[in-house]
């Protein structure tokens, strides 16, 4: 007695496969976008940290790049973030369809 697949079943499972790889990517992409995230108010909390070291008026000429820095880093962080939530929402719900009429794959993915 064979143990292989049929062919039909077999394609099914690499779809599911391949699905799952690209939301491992989207989970990748959240991670960065988390770290992204986080540099700026790392910055940001260095920076009040060693604030009574200098005024501000004096050294706002250092501050104002870094500050438009930290914008534009938050601002990378939560695109990353939200597109990477977007996929992943897309994935399950692909995942999903394909695992509604077929037992083999709704036991293997849940």
């Amino acid at each position: 007695m064979s143990t292989e697949l049929p062919e039909f079943e077999a394609l099914k499972i690499n779809e599911v496969q391949l699905l799952l790889a690209e939301k491992r990517t989207s989970l990748a992409i959240l991670r960065t976008g988390l770290a992204v995230l986080a540099l700026p108010m790392s910055i940001t909390t260095f920076l009040i940290a060693t604030s009574k070291y200098y005024e501000w008026i004096n050294v706002w000429h250092f501050l104002l790049p870094i500050i438009i820095i930290n914008i534009i880093l938050l601002a990378l962080g939560a695109y990353l973030i939200t597109h990477s939530i977007k996929k992943l929402l897309h994935y399950d719900k692909l995942i999903q369809k394909l695992t509604v009429n077929n037992q083999l794959l709704k036991q293997l993915v849940d």
